[in-house]
């Protein structure tokens, strides 16, 4: 019961903010993210101890200032939902006002073989997932959230422009392999802790990290191209800006921790190029290796 209520309220709030032009929905969610710094300790004791290992060289208070503006790229991620969750599509997709390398992805599925998108939590990925389908069927990956009722909810929101949805089991990675056969696009978020023993441990901002192997096997069996994808969040909800990089070869390698090694650094190098825009707030150090303490 608490959890439908809870659900429902979440709901109301969504359709709220969806009646915001994008603009305020992102001048709000920055307040929200300055209030998460100073109330939210948890959160922001989670972003500071992540930022602390990722920028160890970063001056103090170069550091305090980035923790703060992680925080408002934060906010936004949560107003911004009512416009990606609940506008029309092409309402929506009108808010891409720039998109880079897609002559280089179109290319690529051109030939046939399929591509495989990752799609980090950096900037606005649900933006992606409602993008994709415009240029070929895309099956995503698809984890249910924790709140249960929340979830008929997220599925029409992120299958309301084409996109299939699996989810992340044996017939789901099995529904991957058949669409990358068939030519389409793949999309999966590669940068979620996989559990202890599900994935291998590479280098991520030189750290040791527990990383999927699961887009390494796909993409060795299926032949397929590999791009990193994401929607930059642009200043004063003035949009968003695509872009599609493609990985290094390796990152298909038979070689686990070479592929992970391979797609870790395609992913640090898109949040380096903005770091106030990754989700500092996860845990992506949970998993440590056998006998290493934890670092939260």
């Amino acid at each position: 019961m608490k959890d439908r209520i809870r659900a429902l309220l979440l709901k109301s709030l969504l359709r709220m903010l969806s009646w915001l032009p994008l603009r305020l929905a992102h001048g709000l969610g920055a307040g929200l993210g300055a209030v998460i710094y100073r109330y939210a300790r948890k959160t922001t004791r989670i972003v500071r101890r992540n930022l602390e290992l990722c920028f160890p060289g970063l001056p103090a208070d170069q550091r305090e200032a980035l923790i703060k503006a992680a925080l408002q790229e934060t906010g936004k991620s949560l107003t911004e939902l009512g416009a990606l969750w609940f506008w029309r599509p092409e309402r929506t997709l009108a808010l891409i006002t720039e998109i880079s390398g897609q002559d280089l992805l179109e290319a690529a599925l051109a030939q046939g073989r399929g591509v495989i998108i990752a799609g980090p939590h950096l900037g606005a990925w649900e933006l992606l997932g409602l993008y994709l389908p415009r240029l070929r069927p895309i099956t995503n990956l698809y984890r249910p959230p924790r709140l249960a009722p929340l979830d008929p909810m997220m599925r029409r929101a992120r299958q309301r422009s084409g996109a299939q949805l699996v989810p992340t089991d044996t017939s789901g990675v099995r529904a991957l392999l058949e669409g990358l056969k068939r030519g389409e696009l793949v999309g999966i978020l590669p940068d979620q802790d996989p559990g202890f023993g599900n994935g291998v441990f590479a280098p991520f901002f030189g750290i040791p990290t527990n990383t999927m192997t699961l887009l390494a096997r796909l993409a060795h069996k299926s032949g397929a191209a590999v791009f990193l994808g994401y929607a930059e969040r642009l200043p004063g909800g003035t949009g968003y800006h695509l872009h599609f990089i493609p990985a290094p070869a390796d990152i298909g390698s038979r070689d686990t921790h070479l592929s992970a090694t391979h797609l870790n650094t395609a992913i640090e190098s898109a949040v380096r190029a903005h770091p106030t825009q990754y989700q500092w707030s996860y845990k992506r150090f949970k998993t440590r290796p056998e006998g290493e303490p934890g670092v939260y």
